[in-house]
């Protein structure tokens, strides 16, 4: 993993050496990840979107061939190919953001591990990089290289309770996962009027990946140091404010008309 972590570490250190704080390096770091990512990630958002709006079609094509799943996966495949549309190319994407995300959890736990930050930064660093004063680890008055934690006096838990930071990474997480999963409701809706535990099982796991993700946000999270929690906050919200140029306000549609009632 270092040969994918080292070279991201660097890259932080550029927005370092820019901005001059470890937090703010970080954020711009994963907007330039973000923006370097757009030509994949936007034709995924896209992609999605188009499923929605194909999602009436998909719902007949279920109906005509009820209670023969061979002939319905075939109609489906072709139906796909003739649309042009391929339902699993937003794997892509995520599958980078967690790659990026796995590596930078193992390049910090190796930076941010006992002994001077900055040497233990310095020492994976190209020579033109190399930080020559004490590198801060606090932004807005969190250390970066500890998990965000805090344990409440009086109340002896066997784990420390989340801080605000990984709270509000989750909840990014959430409002992200909402805006880019719009097709649930209608998934469900679909499944209940086909024969068959299949679609049943998928409109299912759909609606509780867009729960799952936030709370695997925070358990993870409890053991991250802050540094990957900022980098997944920035890229949830990234992501959002990217879906809603493509989407509207997808899936969080209904809450966002509700408040402006």
């Amino acid at each position: 993993m270092d040969v994918i972590s080292q070279p991201l570490l660097n890259l932080i250190a550029v927005f370092y050496h820019v901005f001059g704080n470890l937090g703010i390096a970080i954020i711009a770091f994963t907007l330039f990840v973000r923006l370097i990512l757009t030509p994949l990630v936007l034709p995924s958002m896209k992609m999605m979107q188009k499923m929605k709006e194909l999602g009436p079609e998909l719902e007949k094509i279920k109906k005509r061939h009820e209670g023969d799943k061979q002939k319905l996966m075939q109609a489906q495949a072709d139906f796909y190919k003739e649309k042009g549309v391929n339902p699993v190319s937003g794997c892509l994407p995520q599958i980078i953001n967690i790659v990026i995300l796995i590596a930078l959890f193992s390049g910090f736990n190796k930076v941010f591990q006992e002994g001077n930050i900055t040497a233990n930064l310095n020492s994976v660093l190209h020579p033109a990089l190399k930080i020559s004063e004490e590198v801060d680890p606090y932004f807005l008055g969190r250390d970066l290289t500890k998990p965000d934690t805090f344990a409440v006096q009086g109340l002896h838990l066997p784990f420390e309770l989340p801080g605000l930071f990984l709270i509000t990474v989750a909840a990014l997480q959430f409002l992200s996962s909402k805006m880019m999963m719009p097709n649930v409701a209608a998934a469900e809706k679909v499944a209940k009027k086909t024969e068959g535990e299949t679609d049943d099982m998928a409109a299912s796991m759909q609606k509780q990946m867009i729960y799952m993700f936030p709370l695997m946000t925070i358990i993870f999270g409890l053991k991250f140091p802050l540094g990957v929690v900022v980098f997944w906050g920035a890229q949830s919200l990234f992501q959002a404010i990217q879906q809603y140029f493509i989407s509207g306000w997808g899936g969080l549609a209904p809450l966002v008309n509700k408040l402006r009632r």
